[in-house]
């Protein structure tokens, strides 16, 4: 049997009638880019959020950077992010000349951890991220309060957590403006790169759309310093059709991470995704973590154990390896291997498995017998 971490292909023949007409109704009205089709997907996707505003962007990635650099971010300037978080979140600031201050990720979670935040912040702080990480939201209470009492700004970084809950609202609307990706693999992806911005500040909307546009908000008249952030029509006409699944999409993600908790929960030797109370997991990923001894010894087990899977012609992932205070291209933030432990045994230890609708329930058997087999051994 042979599965792979993510299926495209089935995602697309499941919908290929009504992806195809979409993207041929974006040629033969030679909209390639925004118009329509983007127009419509960001009214959509805005309701679907419960947010007023949204703007369709070329990437998730450039989605992160508008947010700051609309909100005024930059030079000298300091942003607190997670150390557990794929780097685009750092490009964020980086790309506006502000600097990234990481923050240890929570044990449960593997979001940033509220606890540790205060003990990051200086005179040079002006904004934290909230990443809500593998399809699960950030603890936002807290992180607001914080926000408030050092009169810094929240943001959100929604990358992995379309349609996610805390405490029974949709994440996107909680801070000043959020970043969304639409890269294919995710929940709700595009058939290329693609993000977005939402807010329900008209202020904030307006100067954003100016920026994704070159500092323009008439033609060749330019206000201010801008950038091409704009979405491709094809785009906003593929996401329009798969928003329309991705209730029921996200309902079968649940699903597949239920039914490895049933098959995979009482083995001692692994660690599996907690759902923290009053929150609503979308399961972007469904990452384990190896458990069987120091750091050393389960990084050790965990790297043989996906050698096994990948024989056995299953197909799984590593989010994410070496932490952001690791990466080289932060050597000169003077970080370095112990500082983040939390994030650091996580990146040694956590095994992405395969989890998407089409994941039928043999397949997902097939998995967690392998895995059960493995550790026997």
């Amino acid at each position: 049997m042979n599965i792979p971490f993510l299926d495209l292909k089935a995602n697309y023949q499941s919908i290929k009638s009504e992806v195809d007409s979409a993207i041929q109704n974006v040629l033969d009205n030679t909209a390639y880019i925004l118009g329509a089709s983007v127009q419509n997907f960001e009214k959509d996707f805005a309701a679907a959020q419960d947010v007023k505003y949204c703007l369709g962007t070329s990437s998730g990635t450039d989605a992160n950077h508008l947010v700051l650099w609309g909100l005024g971010i930059s030079n000298g300037d300091e942003v607190i992010i997670p150390a557990n978080t794929f780097i685009a979140t750092a490009w964020g600031a980086t790309l506006c000349g502000a600097t990234p201050v990481f923050v240890d990720c929570h044990p449960e979670s593997y979001n940033m951890d509220p606890a540790k935040v205060e003990a990051a912040i200086t005179s040079k702080t002006k904004a934290i991220v909230a990443v809500h990480l593998y399809g699960q939201s950030a603890d936002l209470d807290p992180l607001k309060e914080i926000a408030k009492k050092h009169s810094i700004i929240l943001v959100e970084d929604a990358a992995q957590a379309h349609l996610a809950e805390y405490r029974g609202k949709k994440v996107g609307g909680f801070s000043e403006v959020t970043s969304f990706s639409f890269y294919p693999g995710k929940n709700l992806g595009a058939y290329g790169e693609a993000g977005a911005v939402v807010t329900n500040d008209e202020g904030i909307f307006q100067k954003i759309k100016k920026l994704r546009e070159h500092g323009q908000s008439k033609k060749y008249y330019h206000e201010s310093f801008g950038h091409n952030y704009r979405m491709e029509g094809i785009q906003g006409g593929v996401l329009g059709v798969k928003l329309k699944y991705i209730d029921k999409w996200t309902d079968e993600r649940r699903r597949v991470a239920k039914r490895y908790k049933e098959l995979l929960g009482n083995l001692e030797q692994l660690i599996l995704p907690v759902e923290m109370p009053g929150h609503k997991h979308v399961y972007h990923l469904y990452v384990i973590k190896v458990n069987v001894g120091n750091i050393q010894k389960n990084q050790e087990v965990r790297d043989k154990l996906q050698v096994y899977l990948q024989e056995q012609k299953i197909s799984t992932g590593l989010h994410y390896p070496v932490p952001l205070h690791m990466q080289e291209c932060f050597r000169h933030l003077g970080y370095k291997k112990g500082d983040f432990s939390e994030t650091e045994k996580l990146a040694q230890s956590g095994l992405s498995l395969p989890i998407y609708p089409e994941l039928s329930d043999e397949k997902i058997e097939y998995v967690a017998d392998t895995i059960k087999k493995f550790l026997r051994l």
